[in-house]
C-alpha cells in the first residue's frame, strides 16, 4: 500500500514520536511511505534515513494556505491509498484534501481533552478511519458522543531492534556514570513535572535506598520542576546515587542500563510509550494504575500496577523488584509481552487490517 503521512509539528511530543514510529513500521513492513513534514524538524530528521520521500511544509494553524498547497500537491502527485494525519491542526486540511482528491484519510487522536464542539462531532464522522491510541482514550471519546463504530484503537508501535538489551552498552553507560557494575538501577524517563509523580518517586526511592545499598536511579528528561527535583535530591541522604542526565535526544541506549523503569504519574495519561519501550529492553515496569497506563503492561507478569501518589507502596514495590528472582523473570516476560502486542510487525499488520475492514 502507499501512504502519505502528514505531520508538520516541529516539536518533540508523544504524538510526533508515534508519527515517526508508525511511518517506520509501515516502511519496514514493505509499504511505500512518503511524508509531509516540517523542514529540519524532529519528524523530518527521524525519517530522513528511512528512504521515505519527504515533502517540506508548515501548518501554523488550520488556516495556513501554504500548508494546504504543499499537502495537496504531494497527495495529487502520489495518489496514495491512504492519507494519515496525527495532529489536530491538520485534521480539517486533510479532510478537505481527501474530499477534493477522493482519497481516504485516517486520523489519530492522542489526547483526551475535548476538541471544539464542531470538530468533536464532525472529525470522527468525516474521516474514513479515526484512531485512539488506547482503550482509555477511546472511552473518553465515546463518553462525549462519538459513535463506537467510528473509533478504532491502534497502539504505538515499538521497534524491538532499537530497544534490544545490550550488556556491553549497559556496562559502558554505568562506567561513564560511575555506577558500580552490580548496581540495581531504576530509571525515570520523562517530563520533570509534579503531575508525573516525580516527587512521590523520590520519596519512595529515599525509603528504598535506605534498605538497599545497591539501588541507584537514572533521571532522564527536563521540565519546569527539574530544578526543584535536583534541589531535593541534593538535600537528601542519597544524592550520590541519583544521576540526573537532563534531556537525552535518543533514550534507547539507556534502556539497557536500567534494571527497572518507574512510571509514577499522578495525572491521567493517555498511554505510556516509555513503559512499552522499557519492557522491550527487558526491564520490568512499576506503573501508576491510572488512565491508559495499565494497557502498557501485563500486571504481575511484566511489571506492577501501583496506586498513584502512595510513596510507601512504591517504596515496597521498588524493593520487591530489587530481588533478582522477582525482577529477572519479569524482565524476560516483558520483552515477550511487547513483541506480541506492540512490535512494529504486529502494529503494522493491525493497521492494514483495520484500514481494509471498513
Amino acid at each position: 500500500m502507499k501512504f502519505l503521512f502528514v505531520g508538520t509539528n516541529p516539536e518533540n511530543t508523544g504524538a510526533a514520536t508515534h508519527f515517526v514510529a508508525l511511518a517506520l513500521a509501515m516502511a519496514e513492513a514493505g509499504h511505500q511511505v512518503s511524508a509531509v513534514v516540517y523542514p529540519n524538524g524532529l519528524i523530518a530528521n527521524a525519517l530522513a534515513k528511512s528512504g521515505a520521500k519527504l515533502y517540506p511544509a508548515k501548518f501554523r494553524n488550520v488556516f495556513d494556505l501554504r500548508g494546504y498547497f504543499a499537502t495537496f500537491k504531494a497527495a495529487r502527485d502520489l495518489q496514495p491509498d491512504w492519507l494519515v494525519g496525527n495532529f489536530g491542526k491538520e485534521y480539517w486540511p486533510l479532510i478537505l484534501i481527501s474530499r477534493l482528491l477522493s482519497l481516504p484519510v485516517a486520523l489519530f487522536r492522542h489526547r483526551t481533552p475535548p476538541m471544539g464542539r464542531l470538530s468533536q462531532y464532525l472529525v470522527p464522522r468525516l474521516a474514513q478511519r479515526f484512531f485512539a491510541v488506547s482503550n482509555h482514550a477511546r472511552q473518553a471519546y465515546l463518553d462525549r458522543g462519538v459513535p463506537p463504530q467510528r473509533v478504532r484503537v491502534l497502539y504505538n508501535p515499538v521497534s524491538m531492534a532499537w530497544c534490544k538489551p545490550d550488556a556491553q552498552r549497559r556496562s559502558d553507560i554505568l562506567h561513564q556514570l560511575g555506577i558500580p557494575h552490580d548496581a540495581i538501577v531504576l530509571g525515570y524517563f520523562g517530563r520533570m513535572h509534579h503531575t508525573k509523580g516525580i516527587f512521590t518517586l523520590l520519596e519512595a526511592l529515599d525509603g528504598a535506598m535506605a534498605q538497599e545499598s545497591r539501588l541507584h536511579c537514572l533521571w532522564l528528561g527536563h521540565g519546569p520542576d527539574a530544578q526543584q527535583l535536583g534541589e531535593r535530591i541534593e538535600a537528601g541522604s542519597f544524592a550520590h546515587r541519583h544521576h540526573l542526565l537532563g534531556w537525552i535526544d535518543d533514550v534507547h541506549p539507556y534502556y539497557s542500563a536500567i534494571s527497572m523503569l518507574a512510571f509514577p504519574s499522578i495525572a491521567t495519561e493517555t498511554f505510556g510509550r516509555v513503559s512499552v519501550e522499557a519492557q522491550a529492553a527487558g526491564a520490568p515496569v512499576l506503573a501508576s494504575n491510572i488512565g491508559g497506563v495499565p494497557e502498557t503492561l501485563s500486571p504481575d507478569v511484566s511489571g506492577l500496577l501501583l496506586p498513584p501518589g502512595n510513596a510507601a507502596t512504591w517504596r515496597d514495590a521498588i524493593l520487591k523488584l530489587c530481588e533478582s528472582d522477582v525482577r529477572e523473570p519479569m524482565g524476560a516476560a516483558a520483552r515477550d509481552f511487547v513483541d506480541q502486542h506492540f512490535s512494529t510487525r504486529v502494529i503494522a499488520n493491525e493497521f492494514v487490517r483495520i484500514l481494509g475492514n471498513g
